[in-house]
């Protein structure tokens, strides 16, 4: 049971701020320098603000956290108030599915990374593969 009002609460929830997560954004962010993929900006101003860009590429890379973006196989919703969490999370994952559109009829290329696939050698390999081969298509 929640101890302060909907109004409060939701005051609460805004003054949340999703910039520097470590567990997302520090921790890809660490994952690109590493491997080189260099030149992004942060928090570009177009539709879902990504966590990186690259604007010239047209590239934009979100990393989703798995309890707030529902992620199939690490999402446990909590034991109370689970019909407002469910709404919450789904309705986050309606947003994503919008913004991902908007930004493909822009031209823009959408990576999706889920927090607990950062670690993943795939991930890295993905992102290298579509940053890359938008590098290729703009100097060819």
């Amino acid at each position: 049971m929640d101890t302060v009002s909907g109004e409060i609460r939701s005051k609460i929830m805004a003054s949340v701020k999703p910039f520097g997560n470590k567990t997302t954004e520090v921790a890809m962010g660490r994952l690109l320098w590493k491997n080189g993929l260099l030149g992004y900006r942060k928090h570009w101003p177009i539709a879902g603000k990504p966590d990186f860009a690259w604007p010239r590429l047209k590239t934009a890379l979100f990393v989703d956290g798995c309890f707030w973006h529902g992620c199939p196989r690490c999402r446990r919703i909590p034991r109370s108030n689970t019909e407002f969490w469910n709404r919450r999370i789904e309705g986050n994952r309606r947003r994503d599915r919008r913004v991902n559109r908007v930004l493909r009829k822009e031209g823009w290329a959408v990576i999706r990374v889920r927090e607990c696939s950062l670690s993943k050698e795939q991930t890295i390999r993905r992102i290298r593969a579509i940053v890359g081969a938008r590098r290729n298509a703009i100097t060819s």
